[in-house]
């Protein structure tokens, strides 16, 4: 489905394709839990959370989101009144956490492979107006022979065809 919409939106926006179909090799089902699991694990080093991150954990603050999420709809409907504990522990241990550990790893790697591929970028740029200027060059041979060949052809009509035509078969 990544590739799908990948494509999509680079044609959506005029986009390099090849580009945006290689983006979406760094998130996918195989790579995207060794992702997760460190951009919690250094965001909560950088943030000093010390609870342990195991998958009881991280599903027992899911499931305490999405009962406070629930009972919050329900509560615009009846009486009660709306609980946040269980959305304030996701937000500050495992939201913020993730968010924290995924950005400044993000942006310093952004920022490398951004002037990694700069080099590449300019070669290819080079490599594609070098081919376009032999195709540019080939094209105005050929007009220019087309041209010869068609003034010689008037010149030979304007003779008066004093040469024979060859027999119709």
């Amino acid at each position: 489905m990544q590739f799908v919409a990948a494509w999509a939106a680079s044609r959506a926006v005029n986009g390099n394709l090849l580009a945006a179909l290689l983006a979406t090799f760094n998130t996918n089902p195989i790579t995207t839990p060794f992702f997760a699991v460190f951009a919690m694990s250094f965001g909560h080093w950088i943030m000093g959370i010390e609870k342990p991150l195991t998958a009881a954990y991280i599903g027992r603050a899911f499931a305490n989101a999405g009962e406070d999420l629930w009972f919050n709809v329900l509560a615009l409907f009846g009486p009660e009144h709306a609980r946040w504990d269980g959305l304030l522990q996701f937000w500050n241990e495992i939201y913020l956490p993730y968010f924290i550990g995924a950005l400044i790893p993000g942006l310093v790697l952004s920022a490398v492979f951004y002037y990694l591929t700069i080099p590449l970028v300019h070669a290819y740029q080079k490599a594609r107006a070098a081919k376009a200027k032999e195709r540019h060059d080939r094209r105005k041979t050929l007009r220019e022979t087309l041209a010869a060949a068609a003034a010689k052809l008037k010149r030979d009509a304007a003779k008066g065809g004093d040469d024979e035509a060859p027999p119709a078969p």
